[in-house]
């Protein structure tokens, strides 16, 4: 059997890369990892740090592209690689723009499509925008839908999706932090907040609001170091940098995994809007506030190890201000079993594909 894995994106890349190595195991089978490089350096700073380098590049990125520009672009460069390699799968990760795109593409092609991280839903096409609709779309184009939880496969059965393909997995990015974590020693923690905040839908005045929260916060608790990653989109980097001279805020440009799980490990508390840290942080009994008016992964939230908060600036400091006072209430939204995973994602995505038995994830009560 022949697989194609692609990937765009960091996020993409972490939580593929175990499955690639995973499949890359089962005697007979051929497994090519194709990088449209959506985004060029995070995504080889991801797959240098699990030793892979892609047996197809397409290099698709280009500085500040549009979203048409890119799908145009993942579509002429993948049809003919779906043409000459004429795999048995391809598979996809998540609801970028590149997943997207791959999925149709393989579909037109009548070639097979797993989707890795299938059913996640908010309800509302702008909030995650693309995000939302991208997934939406794999979802209808797939033949295997991998879901990490059981909110995820209950949205696929209310869109009629047939139970014969939905496979209740858990998610792949636990057997990757897992992976990662182990090769370092304990982490201790400090007095350290993690930021992250990029989606599109934040761009302008929530960001603004987001960043001006920050501010006030690194005011109010001088001690406590606040360290904001500045994502390179230019919508992003020079509004995170109005902080920059204040005192105890550090501003880093993009990490490689392994340095975000170290700062993860160490932080007291997380202000992010990645969807990716939702799922990581509970592993590591991290509490997260969400920087979003809407999730597609509140099983966090449900078991009281996340708050969403959104970009309103008063209450993003009225929520960090009260954790960051009473160690009490942070240690209140943590010492829960992670929701969205056991580790062993990869090994189930792999004997589904094989035909084998499994026994699904079962997320913790």
């Amino acid at each position: 059997m022949k697989l194609i894995v692609i990937v765009g994106t960091r996020p993409e890349a972490i939580k593929m890369a175990p499955v690639l190595q995973r499949l890359r195991e089962e005697p007979g089978w051929r497994t090519l990892l194709c990088a449209t490089a959506q985004h060029r350096q995070m995504l080889d700073q991801a797959l240098g740090l699990f030793g892979i380098t892609p047996d197809i590049d397409l290099d698709l990125m280009r500085p500040d592209q549009t979203m048409n520009a890119l799908s145009a672009r993942v579509f002429a460069a993948l049809d003919p690689v779906l043409e000459s390699e004429k795999p048995d799968w391809l598979l996809v990760q998540g609801d970028t723009t590149t997943a997207m795109c791959a999925a149709l593409a393989a579909f037109h092609r009548r070639v097979r499509v797993g989707h890795v991280e299938a059913g996640l839903r908010t309800g509302d096409f702008g909030h995650p925008f693309p995000e939302e609709m991208n997934r939406r779309v794999v979802d209808l184009a797939a033949d295997a839908l991998f879901v990490p939880t059981r909110r995820a496969a209950a949205a696929l059965e209310a869109e009629d999706v047939p139970s014969a393909k939905v496979y209740l997995t858990g998610n792949t990015v636990v057997d990757a932090l897992l992976a990662i974590a182990g090769r370092d020693g304990p982490a201790a923690e400090e007095d350290l907040v993690l930021i992250t905040a990029h989606r599109r839908e934040s761009f302008g005045k929530p960001l603004e609001s987001v960043v001006q929260a920050i501010g006030r916060l690194a005011r109010a608790f001088p001690k406590t170091r606040f360290v904001h990653v500045i994502h390179p989109n230019p919508n992003v980097a020079p509004v995170v940098r109005r902080n920059a001279d204040i005192p105890n805020v550090t501003l880093v440009e993009p990490l490689d995994y392994l340095e975000l799980v170290r700062l993860m490990r160490r932080a007291c508390l997380i202000l992010t809007d990645s969807g990716g840290i939702q799922e990581e942080a509970p592993t590591f009994g991290k509490p997260v506030l969400v920087l979003r008016e809407k999730t597609e992964r509140p099983e966090g939230i449900e078991a009281g190890l996340a708050a969403l908060v959104g970009t309103d600036e008063e209450r993003i400091v009225a929520r960090a201000s009260a954790l960051l006072s009473d160690p009490a209430a942070r240690r209140a939204m943590t010492g829960r079993l992670n929701p969205y995973g056991d580790g062993l994602a990869s090994e189930r995505i792999a004997a589904v594909l094989a035909g084998r038995p499994f026994a699904p994830f079962v997320p913790p009560a």
